[in-house]
């Protein structure tokens, strides 16, 4: 019997089943003969530099990276060296746009330029206390709580007060601004707006009649381009947070019920100081929300495929609860660049590895429930259908599993090696699995050193009649 491994099953106290996501093991639709889709290991880090301080915000620009670390702008070479350039005082996340001349940094509630010599605040009073910012049709755009700013075409370091726009729908704070397809989407607490430049005196930029969406976001960093669309942490008017891709006047909820009870235990404070980037490349689309600690992923085009949402979970450490140690992936120098969230350090993703800053990070993920239509059964054999042998050399790694039958409580664990380096056709089987009476679920946990990827569970199963 073939039981499913991309979305796992548990229970809680209010009696409600919930999926439970794999953590640092990312869900692939591939049939590869074996089964449908499978598991790989997450991506691993590996550092190859130091900043002044924590990661604020980082970004690609004119062929080099630029990031804000601690209160320091930097550029970070391919080798891993940090140039200073200058300084962004504050401990907030940044947002970062350019462009064609000019680097933006609005670290709320100032705005800086940078020409690639010279670092320096814009200082017109007219600008005010911003909070985020973008670059569009030759203008820098920004917003405070109630305007839309824009700067002068022939001097980004001017602001005229008579060429303030604003939006107003919906009486609710501005907190967020997206590009899409050269339209900017000015996103407010429980609205989004879109507008284009029309070139009229005055703010040149029109609402676009239609356009409005009724979803807004929390903070200024809760929103971000994504495939093509708006993706946004956050809510409509009288309702609850949730996960959102909108565009063309829609907005489509793409959290689950698991994800939404996730983000209704913060209050809107915390998940306004949460941030959502976007990661996509070699057949993967990843929605990366970071919330206060923890980071959950979806991923649209393996949902497609498989037709149900798929989401995961990544982590660092051992104790499967910490955060993803993770920032700003920035792609460049033809592989995605990351900063550390606890640290200065810097680095990049690779697949090489599991590991994480050089330390070892676990991995869980667990199977949907096995039912026999009340009649019991007993478990002979599990086997877990792996690619073995690509861990790293050392002592050889241990793997386990654990059973549930009412999907709170856990059995102890059973162990098993999990081959060697090299030894490529070693099969992953626990026998004696004991039995079931009603139902029964599967649960199964290891570490970087087991460096694994899972296409399917096959289980050995006597039915009883009783």
């Amino acid at each position: 019997m073939q039981i499913p491994l991309l979305t796992g099953i548990f229970t809680d106290n209010q009696a409600d089943f919930r999926a439970n996501y794999p953590r640092n093991m990312i869900p692939i639709a591939l049939d590869q003969g074996i089964s449908t889709g499978y598991l790989r290991p997450a991506d691993g880090i590996i550092q190859n530099g130091e900043g002044p301080g924590i990661n604020r915000g980082g970004i690609l620009w004119e062929g080099e990276i630029y990031r804000v670390m601690g209160t320091d702008f930097v550029s970070v070479a391919q080798d891993g060296t940090v140039t200073t350039i200058g300084t962004i005082p504050g401990t907030s996340r940044v947002t970062m746009t350019y462009s064609f001349d000019k680097l933006c940094i609005v670290a709320e509630p100032d705005a800086y330029l940078y020409n690639g010599t010279t670092l320096t605040q814009i200082t017109d009073p007219d600008l005010g206390s911003v909070k985020d910012g973008i670059w569009i049709d030759g203008y820098f755009m920004f917003i405070d709580d109630e305007f839309i700013i824009v700067s002068e075409l022939t001097d980004p370091f001017a602001i005229d007060p008579l060429k303030y726009g604003s939006s107003e729908a919906d009486p609710d704070p501005l907190k967020s601004l997206v590009k899409i397809r050269n339209e900017a989407y000015v996103i407010n607490r429980h609205t989004t707006e879109v507008f284009d430049n029309i070139g009229t005196t005055g703010f040149p930029f029109q609402r676009i009649e239609g356009a409005q969406i009724m979803v807004g976001t929390f903070g200024p960093h809760t929103a971000c381009e994504f495939v093509g669309a708006v993706a946004m942490l956050g809510s409509g008017r009288n309702q609850a947070p949730a996960v959102w891709l909108a565009t063309n006047g829609q907005a489509a909820k793409i959290s689950t019920m698991d994800i939404d009870l996730i983000l209704q235990s913060y209050t809107e404070t915390q998940l306004a100081t949460s941030f959502l980037e976007a990661r996509v490349g070699r057949d993967y689309q990843h929605l990366v929300l970071h919330l206060p600690d923890q980071t959950i992923v979806y991923d649209p085009a393996v949902s497609q495929k498989v037709g149900q949402p798929v989401w995961f979970i990544l982590s660092s450490g051992t104790d499967y609860t910490s955060t993803w140690r993770v920032s700003d992936m920035v792609w460049a120098y033809d592989r995605w660049n990351v900063a550390d969230t606890q640290s200065g350090a810097i680095g990049y993703l690779t697949e090489s590895v599991s590991t994480h800053w050089g330390e070892p990070v676990g991995w869980e993920f667990s199977t949907t429930i096995l039912y026999n239509e009340g009649r019991g059964a007993i478990i002979h054999e599990l086997e877990l259908v792996a690619l073995t042998g690509r861990n790293a050399l050392g002592p050889e790694p241990k793997i386990y599993t654990q059973y549930t039958t009412d999907g709170v409580n856990w059995s102890q664990p059973r162990w098993i090696n999990a081959g060697q380096v090299g030894n490529r056709a070693k099969r992953l089987v626990w026998l004696q699995q004991g039995n079931m009476r009603n139902w029964r679920a599967q649960r199964f946990r290891g570490t970087s050193d087991a460096f694994l990827s899972f296409a399917r569970l096959e289980a050995r199963i006597e039915a009883l009649n009783f």
